[in-house]
Parts: C-alpha cells; sequence; structure tokens
C-alpha cells in the first residue's frame, strides 16, 4: 500500500476535530520529569558520570499525556485514572489545570503512590530513569469509584481510550465493566495495551493498537506460536472478539486488519527523523479515535496517526502534535507518494 491519504479527505477529517464530543480516556495516571545536563567527568566515589544539570521540566504522563495530545489537537476530553494522595498528586492536577484540562476524573486513595518517573538525560543519551510506583491491581473502593465516574461521565462523551501502561489500574474486572457501560451506551473502546496484561481482560473492545512485541506476546498468552502478522492480527481479531486491530511496526510502520479481510494492509513509516519514541503510541492512539469519529476510514485514520507519531518522535521528551505541525508535516511527506 503506497497511496497515501487525499490532501482533500486530510483537510476534511482535521477540520472535524474541533467540534468533536469529548473523549473519555481511561488509565494509568502519571508524571514524567526530565533532569537534563552535561557530563564532563566521572564521580570520585564510584565509576559513574556525574551530570551538571542545567534544565529541568515535569509534563503529564502515562494516560495523562493522551488527554494533552487530544488538546493539543483542539479535542476535549475527560481523564478518568488513580493517583496517590501526595504532592506529586497536587503537581499532577495542577498540571492539568494549566493545560486546561478536566481533573473530575482523578481518584486519590492512599494505598499507592503517584506513579512518576525521572528521566535523567544529556543531549545525546539517557543516562538512567528512576521509578516510584506500584504495580498492585487497585483496592475493592477505590476501584468502584472509579468505574462509578466512567459511569456518571460516559453520557456526554463520545468514545473510550484505555490506555494501559501495567501499573494496577485496568483490572480485567474493570475493563470488563467499561466495555460493558460502553455497550449499553453505543460508545466505541479503542485500547492501547500492555505487554503484561492478559489479553483476554481486552475482550470485546472495538479496536486494539499493540505494537509487534505486544502482538506476538498477547498471541503467545493466547496459545498460539506465530511472528506473522496477518496470523497475529486475525488471532487477536477473532479469540478477543475486536472488529480492528492495528499494529504499530516501529520503522516499518503500521499494519491494519478489520474483521473479515483477506489480506493485511500495510502502510510505511514517515518519520524523517527519530529523536525520542517517548509518547508516540500516545499520539497515535489519539489520532486513531478522533480521526475515525471524524469520519475517517481506519486506513486513513492510520496514515494520519502515522503522521502524528512522525513529528513527535522528532522531539524531546513525552511530546504531542497539534494541527499546524501535523498538516505542515503532511504537506512534507506527500510530496514521497505522488
Amino acid at each position: 500500500m503506497n497511496s497515501i491519504i487525499s490532501k482533500s479527505n486530510f483537510d476534511k477529517i482535521v477540520a472535524k476535530f474541533d467540534s468533536l464530543n469529548p473523549i473519555l480516556v481511561i488509565g494509568d495516571l502519571g508524571l514524567d520529569k526530565y533532569t537534563f545536563g552535561e557530563v564532563k567527568r566521572i564521580s570520585p566515589e564510584a565509576p559513574v558520570p556525574v551530570l551538571e544539570v542545567t534544565k529541568e521540566w515535569t509534563t503529564l504522563g502515562l494516560a495523562a499525556n493522551i488527554s494533552n495530545n487530544l488538546s493539543s489537537l483542539n479535542v476535549k476530553s475527560t481523564i478518568c485514572g488513580v493517583v496517590g494522595d501526595d504532592q506529586n498528586a497536587a503537581t499532577l492536577e495542577a498540571i492539568l489545570e494549566e493545560n486546561n484540562l478536566s481533573t473530575w476524573g482523578v481518584v486519590r486513595c492512599s494505598e499507592r503512590p503517584t506513579t512518576f518517573k525521572e528521566r535523567v538525560t544529556t543531549s545525546s543519551q539517557q543516562i538512567c530513569r528512576v521509578d516510584y510506583e506500584k504495580k498492585t491491581p487497585l483496592a475493592a473502593d477505590t476501584q468502584e469509584r472509579l468505574i462509578s465516574r466512567v459511569d456518571e461521565f460516559l453520557k456526554d462523551h463520545t468514545a473510550i481510550i484505555l490506555e494501559d501502561y501495567g501499573k494496577g489500574t485496568l483490572s480485567k474486572e474493570t475493563i470488563s465493566k467499561i466495555v460493558e457501560i460502553a455497550k449499553e451506551k453505543k460508545v466505541p473502546v479503542l485500547v492501547d495495551p500492555s505487554r503484561s496484561t492478559p489479553p483476554h481482560f481486552y475482550k470485546g473492545v472495538d479496536l486494539l493498537k499493540p505494537n509487534r512485541v505486544e502482538a506476538e506476546l498477547m498471541v503467545s498468552m493466547l496459545g498460539h506460536q506465530t511472528t506473522d502478522i496477518f496470523e497475529m492480527a486475525k488471532i487477536l481479531s477473532t479469540e478477543l472478539e475486536i472488529a480492528q486491530i492495528v499494529i504499530t511496526l516501529g520503522g516499518e510502520g503500521m499494519a491494519l486488519f478489520t474483521k473479515g479481510d483477506k489480506e493485511l494492509k500495510v502502510i510505511p513509516t514517515v518519520a524523517n527523523e527519530v529523536f525520542d519514541v517517548s509518547g508516540a503510541g500516545d499520539t497515535a492512539i489519539s489520532l486513531l479515535a478522533i480521526s475515525l469519529l471524524a469520519g475517517a476510514s481506519l486506513e486513513e485514520a492510520c496514515w494520519i496517526g502515522n503522521c502524528g507519531s512522525g513529528v513527535v518522535v522528532a522531539k524531546k521528551g513525552t511530546a504531542t502534535v497539534n494541527v499546524k505541525e501535523l498538516t505542515d508535516f503532511y504537506d512534507q511527506i506527500s510530496l514521497k507518494f505522488k
């Protein structure tokens, strides 16, 4: 498949973004901190580099970055997830408010900390990452409060994105209840899965977007031994009762499958430069969701998602894309397909 989405269709779909009804984003929430500097010497205390810090910044991470992406694309959303009862939770809520994002769906609990990841990096490489988190499943009352928020908000939202990082928020019971509520209200559910979550947890969702490694692991957990992309897509679609499968292939692009297809469709990668892949999956699932809601076919939505990912991988840290950047990138790479 070499034919990119037409300019007229691209413009028509993107123009509808700011008129879409809000999207409900559900999943693990967290903060990403970046500590940036230069290394000029090795520590006398141990054979490790000494970073002279020149800049620090903190951004929305995990599922919160989905809402950040949607906001950058002029789409409203409500984020639902769980944080601790700590200072990092207050920081996360403050950043949400600074970005005009709703905090109504954020559930605080005392049994776990707010997920916090700090990346220590220079201009040329990441030195280390420090994670503060707890991955155990939510307590029963916390899970009930989360589902109650979902049920309350869903009447005013047009789709659900489940962003699963395997931190314990999205248990089998939570996902099953969310899918049940969504089907009652005829709201589509799109999932960016975790490689550590049993695949049957996602049974009955409308679209699943694993990367190649995640797809291989999920198929293996379902009892099959294959790395063929078409076979993996068919297995996931059939056994999990999912109509649409999109498998991201890194430098090879995206593979897309709709239940009943006799062959796999693959679109090539369009990234010009890869600096940092952080957040590229968040951008892809965000653009897939809103493009489909704006009337795109799955193939057109994947092209648009691919363009958005091409923008963010050229940026430092967990990044987003706005409509102008998306359009400029499309205009640039579409010349290659004429």
